[in-house]
Order: C-alpha cells, then sequence, then structure tokens
C-alpha cells in the first residue's frame, strides 16, 4: 500500500470537484461508506484520504467472507487496514481480526513457558491431542493427567522421571501437561537438556545467572533428553547438582524424560571422576526423591 504522505501528494492533482467526485462516487459502495462514517470529521477533511478509505473498505470486504486466519487475504496477515482519528487527524492502522485476536488469546500461555530448543509440535502439545491407542502409553498418560488435578490443590507434589525408548512420546506427553498448567499461569520450563548445558556455556560472562536462575526457580521444570548430553564435573555437580538440590529444599515438582533407565543413568553420570560413583549416586538420590519413576516402551512413531 502506499504512504499517507504518499497519496496525499498524487491526490492534490485533482481539482477540488474531481476529488470530491471520486469521493461521492466510492460513497456508493456500503463499506466504503462504513468506513467513512467512523471519522466524523468535515468532507474537505475526509476526501484527501479517499485512496485509503478505499483500501480498507476492500480488506473490510475480505474480512467478511474470511473463515480463518490461514485464508487471509489482506496485506498483513490477521489484521485489517482501518481508520482511526486522533487529535482531529486520520490515521490509518493494521488491526487485529477477530481471528488473530482469539489466536493471540489461546498462545497468550506460552508467555508462562521457557523453552531451550523444543520443536512447535511439543510447544503446541495438548492433552486432547495424545493418543491412547498404544496401551503400553496409558501407566504415564493415567499419571500425568492425575498430576494436573493433585496440583491445583498441591504444587509440592513429586515429579516424574519417564524413561523409553526413542520416539514413543515421552517428551510430547509432559509438554502437554505442562501446557495446561502454564495456561493456569504457572511458569514452567521446558528444557532440552543437551542446549541447555551448550547455552549455559555460551553465557557465562553475559547473563549465566538469568538463564540459569530462570529454569532452576520455574514452578515447573522438565528436563528432556537427559543422558543425551556429554558428562563432565562441572555439568553434572555445578549445574544438575545445583539444580535438584534447590529443587528438593523448594519442594518444586521436577520432571525428566530418558532413554536412560535410572540405573543406566547412573552408569553415565560417573564420567571420568575418580569421584565419579559416589557423585552419580548423590544425583540419582535427588532424582529419585524428587520423582515417581515409570518406564514407557511403546510403538516408535518417528519411523
Amino acid at each position: 500500500m502506499k504512504g499517507v504522505k504518499e497519496l496525499i501528494k498524487e491526490q492534490n492533482r485533482f481539482t477540488n470537484i474531481e476529488l470530491e467526485k471520486y469521493f461521492d462516487e466510492e460513497l456508493k459502495d456500503d463499506t466504503f461508506k462504513k468506513v467513512v462514517s467512523k471519522c466524523k470529521l468535515p468532507k474537505e477533511e475526509l476526501i484527501k484520504y479517499t485512496s485509503l478509505f478505499k483500501d480498507s473498505a476492500c480488506e473490510l470486504k475480505r474480512c467478511s467472507t474470511c473463515k480463518n486466519i490461514l485464508e487471509c487475504k489482506n496485506s498483513v496477515t490477521g489484521h485489517v487496514y482501518y481508520p482511526s482519528v486522533e487529535n482531529d487527524n486520520i490515521v490509518f492502522s493494521y488491526v487485529s481480526c477477530k481471528y488473530k485476536k482469539k489466536l493471540d488469546k489461546d498462545n497468550k500461555y506460552k508467555e508462562n513457558i521457557i523453552s531451550f530448543d523444543m520443536p512447535r509440535e511439543i510447544m503446541d502439545a495438548s492433552m486432547k491431542d495424545i493418543y491412547t491407542d498404544d496401551k503400553n502409553r496409558l501407566e504415564a498418560i493415567k499419571w500425568l493427567t492425575t498430576f494436573i488435578k493433585k496440583y491445583e490443590s498441591d504444587n509440592n507434589i513429586k515429579g516424574l522421571y519417564l524413561t523409553g525408548n526413542f520416539g514413543c512420546g515421552k517428551t510430547y506427553i509432559v509438554a502437554a501437561t505442562f501446557n495446561e498448567i502454564a495456561k493456569k499461569g504457572k511458569k514452567v520450563a521446558i528444557v532440552y537438556y543437551p542446549e541447555f548445558l551448550r547455552r549455559l556455556k555460551e553465557s557465562f560472562s553475559d547473563d549465566y545467572k538469568v538463564v540459569f536462575d530462570s529454569v532452576r526457580k520455574s514452578d515447573l521444570l522438565l528436563l528432556d533428553d537427559i543422558g543425551a548430553e556429554t558428562v563432565t564435573n562441572w555439568n553434572r555437580d555445578e549445574v544438575l547438582g545445583t539444580i535438584l538440590q534447590y529443587r528438593m529444599q523448594e519442594k518444586l515438582p521436577t520432571f525428566f524424560t530418558s532413554n536412560l533407565t535410572i540405573k543406566e543413568l547412573e552408569e553415565h553420570l560417573i564420567g571420568n571422576d575418580i569421584d565419579g560413583k559416589v557423585k552419580a549416586r548423590r544425583i540419582i538420590e535427588r532424582i529419585k526423591y524428587l520423582t515417581d519413576n515409570i518406564e514407557m516402551i511403546a510403538e516408535n512413531r518417528r519411523k
């Protein structure tokens, strides 16, 4: 669309009579007339914006037949070009349509979610979309459904250590649970653990404490794919150990997903440290204190 100044300059080439004629001709269109009627200014002022009013009317007509935001054909998806009057001047701006407003409302809960390297599918996960045709998933789904109900009255309950084979949907069903709780105003963190560690390394001299505390102090925390990282003394003792200790003290529900059983995770956490067995055992005891343990061996739907 042309800018206001450019259009006004162009229209100034018309004589006043021609400009008024052009305006009156467009007024025969009901939508154009409706748009103009919103601006209660003298006609000699209104006619300067005839082309812009026409643009607005065209977009409103498209809106009248649009059934969802995916069908939007306007210049800015989910918006309509519309006039308003400010200090006796006409200002055109892009106003959200009803579908955009609903979309924004439906997605507002995402403001309560901190995430690291999680795909859109996970961020949009919903309990209603969880498939239940695989009986091997039912124990975990039932546990998570019960958790949502219990959490409404008790925020200091155990989380879940969910282990299982690759592609069985561990992360999705936990993320769906977190999304439900985020809709109720709680701050949740859905963290792909290996990426979180990389982010922390990059932020040592920058915002390390901000990044670290945003996860450590979240109302709910999911450390996704724990056991996929390369173990170092730093990430085991200073990062994971500190997070778990804080969440134990504050009784904050903590969740883990992993392809490793807890016993296998303990072996993984030993690393190359001479005191690795003792330190790994300490981490595992904290995880057991914080969580119930469910193994979900189900169909791999990523094939």
